[in-house]
């Protein structure tokens, strides 16, 4: 993008695409590039910060992931966040320890100093002083705030010209600064939701210290891609893989408003949708819709159910599943005759948690990102909404005039039901899931209209994803005086802006009373109902 931008720098930690997020919440472009793009490159791209980002090693370690000095000498803004914030102390001069007590998790951060880098963040609290660090003279009433810390090693001695500006209990240098070169090391993460002022944090440095205007907008973004789309494809075919979902039907739109009738959407029902999804998604796409598209329905159920027999891997199950979805593509291609691109609705955070978002582990892979085979019979594949988050996917599709029902339904894994199915998947098993999936959608989102009628406003608790799983436990239960050995459903349910980041909903438990009696009564096959509590991390949203 030809604008202001902030560069973040990716050491491989876990929350690193979210930094990027964070930053286009405050209206500012952010590119990702890896340590090891080169200072030259950096430097002709003209961004008004840089943000190092935190990664699972020790910077002390002479094979750890670094950075040339030089960096923090251009006179640009940096700010270090956990690893960032390490190796930053470490290239300048500072020294980096195994620290004496590890912190995990949500944890109290003490703001001791005046800083621009935590204007209007924390409450006033009691000063606690760290034995270990001389604070200024002239420092302020201390704050506190809550932050979520993940580190093993801590600073133990700042660079020359850097000043302590909040600790904790255990960690003396929980934020450190060089007003003077622009320069800022935090050790906690404030780019997860577990930082309750993460976002202020991260606005004072890219709005304030960096002086950004904030001129991100998605209406640019929707015009400039239509407009790269047109010029890429010319007069060339594109074939998308149309799921119905918010992804791909965002991608039809803005490949549609580019090239109308050169796009043709085939729609895959791979048998792992939920229940009656192919139906809705043919009345939306199909002739008889609102969009004006060549749309291909293949009806492929029994084939998928024939590949995933006997495979109970996740992995294993994703590779099979996305390299059926360019299998199908690939013959369809053949019937239609010359097609030239293949598009697909991938994410950021699909890109995040395939390991392919620079030095990031694989969490888990994605039909879209993952899975490909060495040849696929197109020239080239077509991702319009790679850099974008689920959020500014719907700001996107708004922008687009999709209806808002479409925008904003619950997200859907390209593997489907494959991996809500815990095991071996098998048509029985689908029916199973699809049929508890349809009572617990159908329950919270009554019970959500119903406190929306009634309190004038949403349901404080009502969650931004939610589906029933089925495990692979089977036990022991009395129905009508007989016993049975049958399956457990699980339910999930998250509040969560990003999706790289969630907490369990708080569902009102009259609601999944009733969930619960309905799911055991009417599906065939279930005997009891588990409500899942895990938050992400450690957990991902889906079950695999």
């Amino acid at each position: 993008m030809d604008q202001e931008k902030v560069i973040v720098i990716d050491f491989g930690g876990q929350y690193n695409q979210l930094v990027a997020r964070r930053v286009r919440e405050c209206n500012v472009y952010c590119e990702i590039y890896s340590y090891r793009t080169d200072l030259e490159q950096i430097k002709a791209m003209n961004p008004k910060g840089i943000i190092l980002t935190g990664g699972p090693n020790s910077c002390y370690e002479a094979d750890s992931p670094t950075y040339k000095k030089e960096l923090f000498e251009m006179g640009i803004p940096v700010l270090g966040l956990c690893y960032g914030a390490q190796l930053m102390q470490h290239v300048l001069g500072g020294k980096v320890e195994k620290a004496p007590v590890r912190e995990y998790g949500k944890t109290e951060v003490f703001v001791d100093t005046t800083s621009g880098l935590f204007s209007n963040v924390g409450e006033k609290a009691e000063k606690i002083d760290f034995p270990k660090i001389k604070l200024d003279d002239h420092e302020s009433d201390t704050n506190k705030t809550t932050c979520w810390m993940s580190h093993f090693d801590y600073i133990s001695k700042m660079a020359p010209g850097f000043r302590a500006v909040a600790h904790t209990a255990d960690c003396p240098v929980a934020a450190a600064e060089c007003v003077d070169k622009k320069l800022y090391a935090i050790q906690f993460h404030p780019e997860v939701l577990h930082t309750v002022e993460g976002s202020k944090m991260l606005y004072n440095f890219v709005r304030n210290i960096c002086g950004c205007a904030g001129t991100w907008r998605m209406d640019s973004f929707v015009e400039n891609t239509i407009k790269e789309i047109r010029e890429k494809v010319g007069d060339g075919k594109v074939l998308l893989a149309l799921s119905g979902g918010v992804d791909s039907s965002v991608a039809a739109g803005l490949i549609s408003k580019a090239i109308g009738k050169q796009l043709i959407c085939v729609f895959v029902d791979h048998g792992l949708l939920r229940k009656d999804e192919g139906d809705e998604v043919e009345a939306v796409f199909g002739e008889n819709g609102q969009f004006d598209l060549n749309f291909i329905r293949v009806n492929a159920q029994d084939r998928y159910y024939g590949k995933l027999a006997g495979v109970s891997e996740p992995e294993r199950k994703r590779k099979i599943i996305g390299e059926e979805f360019i299998r199908v593509f690939e013959e369809e291609a053949k019937k239609i005759g010359a097609v030239d691109y293949l598009a697909q609705g991938t994410i950021y955070p699909d890109v995040v948690e395939s390991g392919l978002g620079g030095e990031s582990a694989v969490i888990k892979s994605h039909h879209n990102v993952g899975g490909l085979p060495d040849f696929v019979d197109f020239k080239e594949i077509i991702e319009p909404l790679r850099n974008l988050f689920k959020d500014e996917v719907r700001r996107a599709g708004l922008e687009l005039g999709i209806p808002e029902k479409l925008v904003f339904r619950q997200p859907f894994p390209g593997p489907g039901l494959g991996i809500r199915i815990i095991g071996e998947v098998t048509a029985d098993k689908v029916r199973i899931v699809q049929d508890a999936d349809y009572i617990y959608r159908e329950e919270v989102d009554k019970a959500a209209a119903e406190y929306k009628k009634e309190h004038g406003v949403e349901a404080p608790w009502m969650p931004n994803q939610y589906f029933a799983a089925l495990t692979n436990m089977r036990s022991v239960g009395v129905m009508g005086d007989e016993r049975t050995y049958d399956y457990a459903v699980a339910l999930r349910a998250v509040r969560t802006i990003d999706f790289m980041t969630a907490e369990s909903a708080e569902i009102p438990f009259e609601v999944l009373q009733t969930v619960m009696s309905r799911i055991i009564n009417e599906v065939r096959g279930v005997n009891r109902v588990f409500y899942d509590l895990t938050s992400k991390p450690p957990g991902t949203i889906e079950m695999e």
